[in-house]
């Protein structure tokens, strides 16, 4: 069975749709993933089921928890292979993704994989997220940031908010700690100007756990952060 049609299948109970044209893009990057991933790292999971559900279903699951618009802009903080932000770019050609990611390497395949998937409405960004969020082509800029298992709540809102425009939404993508993660990070998440919104909890196909943190931004990020990384790791927020 193709990785779309597993995908299809599994994703009939979440209400979720795939469409002929978002059919064809991702049977296209999971078979370049797999391509990819015997040159260099993207992934752990390089069977045809666990790719339909355990990357596109658990991308997908992130279009319950917001609606985005045509014209909207949204970054992908610490994207590696492409996960969520190319799944979302996919799924919305109106919508403008930006991917950005620190290593190199991952990048270009990513940015192979768009290219073949037909995905114009993504752009390649080779940052560090914690420069990136001082630069001001980037700060403040987005309607929603996603970030996907990169860090801790705590530490990863200083990566993430910055991003986000006042009125913007951050979407952390987490497993089963995500209730504890959020009583360890909203004192961070308050100091960066942003309010947690709620968590959409979800099983996936097999019962592994997931949540979305919605991270609402309030008001603007102070100047000062993000921080060095250093720091960051050394003294969450």
């Amino acid at each position: 069975m193709a990785i779309v049609d597993i995908l299809k299948e599994k994703a009939i109970p979440y209400g979720i749709e795939i469409s002929e044209d978002l059919g064809k893009k991702l049977e296209i990057y999971g078979e370049l993933l797999k391509d990819w991933n015997s040159k260099i790292n993207l992934t752990a999971i390089t069977d045809d089921e666990g790719i339909a559900v355990k990357h596109f279903l658990d991308c997908l699951l992130v279009t319950k928890s917001a609606e985005f618009k045509s014209g909207m802009k949204v970054i992908d903080v610490g994207t590696g292979a492409g996960f969520p932000g190319l799944v979302i770019a996919a799924a919305y050609p109106e919508v403008q993704v930006t991917l950005l990611d620190s290593t190199g390497k991952k990048l270009k395949a990513v940015q192979d994989m768009a290219e073949k998937m037909g995905v114009t409405n993504a752009e390649v960004v080779h940052m560090r997220a914690e420069d990136a969020g001082k630069n001001p082509d980037f700060r403040e800029k987005y309607d929603f940031a996603t970030a996907r298992a990169v860090a801790e709540l705590k530490v990863l809102s200083e990566y993430t908010l910055p991003f986000v425009k006042k009125g913007g939404t951050f979407l952390s993508l987490k497993g089963a700690t995500a209730i504890e993660e959020i009583s360890t990070g909203e004192k961070a998440v308050q100091i960066l100007g942003g309010k947690i919104e709620g968590v959409d909890e979800f099983s996936l196909p097999g019962g592994d756990k997931r949540a979305i943190i919605k991270v609402k931004k309030i008001s603007q990020t102070s100047a000062k952060y993000p921080r060095p990384s250093a720091q960051i790791a050394k003294k969450p927020l």
